[in-house]
């Protein structure tokens, strides 16, 4: 199905994954230049988010990259799962894999949103992998217990909202580190992130079970991914927040120093996780794409 924005067409596809229970449908949106030797760039969003998080930088990078955002198994116009327990990194690892099979590109570029640049690095982090530049918001291989168990609160808990109004004030509120975010931000991120229900009501276009599952994973300590992290061997771009409670300054910097072609920019004012929607943030991903080499 091909849509427009005010000034750029993109194509909803989807690709099918395979779960324990079957097949399932992963959407993704698919923007810009698909010409011979044109760069891919794949965007991944967060645990609670979709594809279209990434709608302003796909609009603004589309005319020289393909700008693939694919919607994870459970959210925005992805399947749900058959059974809850599934949504794991296991999956979403294989399905991303699916996915970039399809794109038939011998090479991409990934951008990772917290949850997406998780995925990310593990891919990153095999032999053969077709990521040849990295780019993480606001995530890395150390993420403190109590900083899952903040999110686990209020994943998959939210319920039906009497108007639309109702639930931009809820996203508002759990979303509160967002930065920069103006009001048409937010009506953008409640048109595709809400559902109207056979009663009239809204709730988040979101399988609640991954609330579920992601509480069952999280274990008695903090994530350690360092071993990843190490086996990384293409440039990356850090991004983080600079009052992101999720993302902190020390284990950025650890980062820079395990890898030697790494680079952290922080964006002021920003918490987790930076919304890549605003012109500074968005100039900077394009600039260091440009510059950096592979």
């Amino acid at each position: 199905m091909m849509l427009k924005t005010n000034t750029q067409t993109y194509v909803q596809d989807h690709v099918m994954g395979l779960n324990f229970n079957g097949f399932h449908r992963i959407k993704y949106l698919d923007w810009g230049n698909h010409d011979d030797g044109a760069d891919t760039l794949v965007c991944v969003h967060g645990v609670t988010r979709n594809g279209h998080d990434f709608d302003n930088l796909a609009e603004r990078l589309c005319k020289k990259y393909r700008v693939i955002c694919p919607d994870v198994v459970g959210r925005g116009e992805s399947d749900h799962l058959i059974n809850g327990e599934g949504y794991d990194y296991l999956q979403y690892n294989a399905d991303m894999n699916v996915l970039l099979a399809r794109l038939n590109a011998p090479k991409v570029d990934w951008l990772g949103t917290s949850m997406g640049g998780i995925i990310g690095m593990v891919l990153a982090s095999l032999p053969q992998t077709p990521i040849r530049r990295l780019i993480l918001n606001d995530i890395g291989p150390e993420i403190r217990r109590d900083s899952l168990v903040e999110i686990g609160e209020y994943i998959g808990r939210s319920g039906e909202f009497r108007n639309r109004k109702d639930l931009e004030n809820y996203m508002r509120k759990i979303y509160a580190e967002f930065h920069p975010m103006s009001d048409d931000d937010w009506a953008h991120m409640v048109e595709h992130a809400s559902v109207r229900t056979r009663t009239g009501k809204y709730r988040l276009r979101m399988d609640p079970a991954i609330g579920d599952a992601f509480r069952s994973q999280i274990s008695l300590f903090d994530l350690d991914m360092w071993d990843t992290w190490e086996k990384i061997q293409c440039p990356v771009l850090i991004l983080r927040g600079e009052n992101s409670k999720f993302f902190s300054k020390d284990t950025a910097e650890k980062m820079l120093e395990r890898h030697p072609n790494a680079s952290l920019v922080e964006f002021a004012d920003a918490g987790h996780t930076p919304t890549l929607r605003n012109k500074e943030q968005m100039d900077v991903i394009e600039k260091w794409l440009k510059d950096t080499k592979f």
